[in-house]
């Protein structure tokens, strides 16, 4: 059938615009094939220090070092600051027994660069581990416009199209090869060394648990894994989340980096996470008891997604929010993990000669609507008090005495430091180190740190003795309270105080002289809302 030269004209210029809308969708964009390479001066220092001997020379035996990391706990989810919500004998009795830090800070409000500060003791930023790892960007303008205008992100939104890391140089993202880890300095001194839980520092070759001064793994590599598989499982109780991160999480819990291993082997893992890395703590300090251990368990509670075994569950049969009740009976399993750890130890006889800490990564996530963080204003992503005050403790029997409440700024990096410390390994002198011992300082009651910093993007955050400045720089805000009178920061002091304002915003940009652009670009960032003012958060 012959085409009229009427409907020719319609149809060619409709099929040349539907082309070239075509072409233009599926352009890829993932055009930056730039690999992010170690610091060879750094990687030259590095394997220069930990090739050198153990030279310490004391009497004492050597003690075991136990890091009992939560993920997404927030400060007043928990008994020991008085929260309500979840009773936590076991996580209260260990900083009984030694000391319970009343600000405790984490050097990033997100989960992996605050773990690169935690294993590292260095601000994240100075080795330009300041986003979240890429696991995925956009590889076409059809995916970034489709992300950008028909999916319903929430708060997450998309920062202005780049030229993304193409497959090759996302593999090349993770805690860079040219950092000393915790790991490595327990492993130089003759340590055993093993890490069960949550990585999320880097999921190829050469950024692996073993590659990074661990012995023994027993976990996963990404951000998230399921608890459990979500099958018909009466025993455990699954609740989804609205919000679009929930649903990538379940669908890629156990598939690729979230997959279960022991080493290098996949584990088809059916038993309660929670209870099975408390599994894996026991046997290996069963299986190293008499040599001296560094164990290292990040647990991925109380994370998304909410799965709890139901005899949790059936703890809290007055809370009707069934995500809060799910949230609660989570953060009750970590507890009992915690305990179970501790009972071991005390089993053992090796409570003198073990030193326990226990923080979260970063504060409660509250998108989840499980937590608040009440009374402490904003929460994961932000770097209002919330997001990255969070539960600190340490415990060491006969060395910190019981009932101590040290009340002025530590931090997670102080981890480290406190580790070289007790395990006479010294530092290298090649690079800025930012922590302190922890032990020192409570025992002789010093001040730990004048000064705290934080940055993510254009946000960042200074805190100076009781006065913190926080920055919102794609919104020209700032905030600036006094932590002494206000601790749930509700009265903004920057009007009042231009010449504080000032004085802090000299004290960050110093800060910043010190550190590097980030080595990979962040997808999206967090926009928080406080009335008529609005925060902005680089992940």
């Amino acid at each position: 059938m012959a085409i009229s030269k009427k409907t020719k004209k319609i149809v060619f210029p409709f099929l040349i615009l539907l082309l070239i809308a075509s072409v233009f969708l599926f352009w890829p964009i993932n055009t930056d094939e730039t690999l992010i390479k170690p610091d060879e001066k750094l990687a030259e220092g590095k394997t220069a220090f930990l090739s050198q001997k153990d030279t310490s020379k004391t009497s004492e035996k050597k003690p075991n070092i136990i890091i009992l990391l939560a993920d997404d706990l927030g400060k007043y989810d928990i008994s020991l600051y008085r929260g309500k919500s979840t009773p936590t004998p076991q996580i209260d009795s260990l900083a009984a027994s030694g000391v319970t830090f009343t600000d405790g800070y984490v050097s990033s409000s997100i989960c992996s660069p605050s773990r690169a500060g935690l294993l590292t003791g260095r601000y994240q930023e100075r080795f330009g581990h300041e986003y979240q790892p890429g696991d995925r960007y956009p590889k076409n303008n059809l995916e970034y416009y489709a992300f950008k205008y028909l999916i319903n992100t929430d708060s997450w939104r998309l920062n202005p199209k780049i030229e993304y890391p193409n497959d090759t140089s996302i593999a090349t993202q993770g805690l860079p090869q040219s950092e000393i880890t915790f790991a490595n300095l327990a492993k130089k001194q003759g340590y055993n060394t093993g890490i069960i839980g949550k990585w999320h520092l880097g999921h190829t070759k050469g950024f692996f648990p073993l590659d990074r001064g661990f012995d023994y793994h027993y976990g996963f590599y990404q951000a998230f894994s399921l608890f459990a598989p979500e099958d018909d499982n009466p025993d455990i109780i699954n609740h989804h989340h609205k919000d679009f991160t929930d649903k990538v999480i379940w669908g890629k819990g156990r598939v690729g980096i979230g997959k279960i291993r022991r080493d290098t082997t996949i584990v088809e893992e059916k038993t309660y996470l929670t209870e099975k890395f408390a599994d894996e703590a026991e046997a290996f300090i069963e299986k190293n008891k008499t040599k001296p251990f560094l164990l290292y368990v990040p647990f991925n509670a109380p994370h998304t997604p909410f799965q709890v075994r139901k005899k949790y569950y059936d703890r809290f049969p007055n809370v009707k929010d069934e995500n809060k009740r799910v949230y609660f009976a989570m953060i009750s399993a970590l507890d009992d993990a915690i305990g179970r750890i501790r009972a071991k130890v005390k089993k053992e006889g090796l409570e003198e000669n073990t030193l326990i800490i226990f923080a979260s990564d970063n504060g409660g996530a509250d998108y989840t609507f499980a937590t608040t963080n009440a009374p402490l204003k904003g929460g994961k992503f932000s770097h209002f008090e919330g997001g990255i005050n969070v539960p600190f403790a340490l415990s060491w029997k006969g060395k910190i005495k019981p009932h101590t409440v040290y009340k002025t700024p530590v931090s997670s990096l102080d981890i480290f430091s406190t580790i070289a410390a007790v395990t006479h390994s010294g530092l290298p002198k090649d690079r800025v180190y930012d922590g302190v011992d922890l032990i020192n300082i409570v025992n002789n009651n010093k001040i730990a740190h004048q000064n705290l910093y934080w940055r993510s993007g254009d946000a960042k955050a200074i805190r100076s003795g009781d006065w913190k400045l926080i920055i919102s720089g794609k919104t020209h805000e700032k905030w600036l309270y006094d932590l002494s009178k206000d601790k749930s920061e509700t009265t903004d002091l920057a009007q009042k105080n231009p010449a504080k304002v000032k004085e802090l915003q000299t004290a960050l940009k110093d800060w910043e002289k010190e550190l590097i652009k980030p080595l990979w670009p962040n997808l999206t960032y967090y926009e928080f809302n406080f009335g008529s003012q609005k925060y902005f958060v680089d992940l």
